[in-house]
């Protein structure tokens, strides 16, 4: 699974760095670091924390431009 942050629509809510760690990581109060080839066990936690974005800044999937299967 691949994913792609909107660093523009970000706003450093941090909702996905509390939901899925491995993946999401908060450097500041603002600056979001994220990997964007989502290793296999953190795949749920990513959905979760996409789906926890106040405003919808994470794409995932086909979506995020990745091949859908």
């Amino acid at each position: 699974m691949n994913i792609v942050v909107d660093l523009n629509r970000c706003q450093g809510y941090a909702q996905c760095a509390f939901l899925a760690p491995r993946v999401f990581t908060m450097h500041g109060e603002e600056a979001l670091m994220y990997a964007p080839a989502v290793p296999e066990d953190q795949q749920e936690h990513v959905l979760r924390a996409a789906a926890a974005c106040p405003v919808q800044a994470i794409l995932v999937g086909e979506e995020a431009g990745a091949d859908a299967g």
